[in-house]
């Protein structure tokens, strides 16, 4: 049970970090702040059984749905945290090495890409936004802070 708690610590960690590189962000032109209200829209509508929309902000509001966006959101990265916690086993606890951490942050991102990113309805891997590269590689600095917050989280509670 201790793995399971402390992965799950380390991932909500990681996931604060990124949140905290989304805010700052946010400061720059052309970014805006987080908005986790479509994924509880999103989250909302799977439990009616329907997973793919054209366009989630034309799909039945839920209430509550930026709470449950943003709690989707740090139950995610907690399993994140658990799921590499299990990869790589108690001596990478002890011992965290950033390796294994990036890559699994890196990992990640088909989550969003092939499953949340299609359910909202902006395509896969953001296809069907003005500038899906642009978001890709966002996504993929997002989660490369994700992966230092996994490594970083697991130096703190060693």
């Amino acid at each position: 049970m201790d793995l399971l708690w402390r992965g799950l610590v380390i991932g909500i960690g990681a996931t604060i970090l990124m949140d905290i590189w989304a805010l700052i962000l946010a400061y720059f032109p052309g970014q805006s702040r987080p908005n986790w209200r479509p994924v509880g829209r999103w989250v909302g509508h799977l439990g009616n059984g329907r997973v793919f929309h054209n366009d989630i902000a034309t799909a039945a509001p839920f209430a509550l749905e930026n709470s449950m966006g943003w709690a989707f959101h740090y139950i995610v990265g907690a399993l994140y945290g658990a799921i590499l916690v299990a990869l790589t086993g108690p001596g990478w606890l002890v011992h965290p090495t950033f390796w294994p951490a990036w890559i699994w942050g890196i990992v990640t991102i088909a989550g969003g890409w092939f499953l949340l990113q299609p359910g909202l309805g902006i395509g896969w891997a953001a296809s069907r936004t003005p500038n899906p590269n642009r978001v890709r590689i966002m996504g993929l600095i997002a989660h490369t802070v994700f992966g230092f917050g996994l490594y970083a989280t697991a130096l703190l509670i060693r």
